[in-house]
């Protein structure tokens, strides 16, 4: 590979009182961003059930509900990121969270089953506007030997919403009905879209700061790419088939297959294998809190040990949810174990996903084209969670036990691809490291 030729180079200087206190506003109101994102997503999964009962809807009929979110959401990441490419995060992020809070209004007003279905379609295209719009939003605010330690635990954002709409979304729907929890979730967000109005801006120049970081520098890039302010969608299309990126693509969707496999089907499975249905949803949140762990420690680990090398630090954690999932198969012997083991899992596999939709994705394109990179990635690993929600209820559904069995083997495989595809990306990624390097 040819050296990349030089380019005017913007000269950085150590961060102003005014760069620095802009970029905690731009932390903050990302952050909050996307943990509103989920308020206006998870609230129907709360309170699906509920809603099945009342209007004598069977459970198939309020999964094709779920299902309809899920298509739509996968196609959405497409969209929104070359949008969000061309008319920066903020106008993702305002424009998807307000639309989505207009939806989720419709949903607390509706009795009607087309109108979930249509509603939650729109809503799904939307809301795929949430992770290239924060990830954009903070990747000209970073500089690169930081950027993995602030987004290890900046990208905890989506942990902290999903706990906050299972606790806030639950306590509106034991005391006030499923409606409210529609409402009370939106009325939440509504705060949350003035903080992005007030303090998201797209990078400093936005408000006649200096840069913080050099938008064309080339840093390690691996995906050769245009740094313009604006790219066609010809270059988008390149980028999106881009060998790297598709093979990021594909492990991320080997990712999010296991983290939404565990979170949609953990609780139900520790209730069938002997715990009471409220100590088995208490016990599988133990994945839920490591995987925040998890985050916050592959951030740190990134820029103290791996010197920016993501694929490596996501290799070794590929090796850690092996180890974790063939521990289950041979130890989980009882619900208690099983929760447990399951920990460890949880804190491998939230490493590599907060990095491969962040931190990853601004390194091996550019600053420029992290919102771009991101959302294409994330559309890849959108696949997964649609796939695992039929392959395991085709497993279970004749012999549970046997099919939670095979569940487990069928992670235990995926875990192994995923480390499979971060070991060549490795090479991939040091290769550029070093061609990049001086002479």
């Amino acid at each position: 590979m040819s050296k990349p030729t030089s380019s005017p180079a913007v000269e950085l200087r150590p961060l102003s009182p005014e760069q620095s206190a802009w970029r905690w506003k731009i932390l903050i109101a990302t952050y909050c961003a996307y943990a509103g994102y989920y308020l206006t997503r998870k609230a129907f999964t709360i309170c699906k059930n509920t809603i099945a009962v009342e209007f004598n809807w069977d459970l198939q009929d309020v999964a094709h509900i779920w299902t309809a979110y899920l298509v739509a959401y996968l196609i959405g990441q497409f969209i929104n990121s070359f949008i969000g490419r061309e008319k920066g995060p903020r106008f993702l992020l305002l424009g998807g969270l307000g639309i989505s809070m207009a939806c989720n209004a419709i949903f607390g007003f509706t009795n009607s089953y087309s109108t979930f279905l249509i509603f939650m379609f729109f809503n799904g295209l939307v809301q795929a506007s949430g992770w290239p719009g924060a990830v954009g939003g903070v990747s000209e605010w970073l500089r690169p030997h930081e950027r993995g330690t602030i987004m290890g635990i900046w990208s905890t954002s989506y942990m902290v919403g999903n706990i906050l709409v299972k606790s806030l979304g639950g306590l509106l729907l034991d005391h006030y009905g499923w409606r409210w929890s529609f409402f009370g979730l939106t009325l939440t967000t509504v705060g949350v879209w003035l903080v992005v109005y007030w303090w998201q801006r797209n990078r400093p120049e936005d408000v006649g700061l200096p840069p913080i970081v050099d938008p064309i520098a080339p840093e390690d890039r691996t995906v050769e790419a245009s740094q313009a302010t604006s790219v066609s969608f010809s270059e988008y299309f390149r980028m999106a088939f881009n060998p790297i990126v598709l093979s990021m693509g594909l492990a991320y969707f080997c990712i999010k297959f296991l983290r939404y496999a565990l979170d949609s089907w953990l609780p139900a499975f520790l209730d069938i294998q002997g715990m009471d249905a409220a100590e088995a949803s208490y016990y599988s949140m133990i994945f839920d809190y490591t995987g925040v762990g998890g985050s916050i420690v592959a951030g740190w680990v990134l820029d103290r040990f791996f010197r920016g090398n993501w694929a490596m630090l996501c290799f070794v954690m590929g090796l850690g949810m092996v180890f974790g999932y063939y521990s289950v198969i041979m130890w989980g012997t009882s619900p208690v174990n099983t929760a447990i083991l399951f920990g460890l899992v949880g804190f491998m596999i939230y490493g590599p996903d907060t990095l491969l939709c962040g931190a990853a994705a601004v390194q091996v394109a550019g600053v420029r084209n992290g919102v771009a990179v991101a959302g294409i990635v994330n559309g890849f690993g959108s696949i997964g969670p649609v796939v695992q929600e039929e392959i395991i209820g085709l497993l279970v559904r004749d012999d549970v036990h046997a099919g939670i069995r095979d569940s487990n083997r069928l992670a235990l495989a995926m875990s192994v691809l995923f480390a499979l595809l971060m070991l060549i990306l490795s090479f991939k990624v040091s290769k550029r490291r070093t061609d990049c390097s001086p002479e």
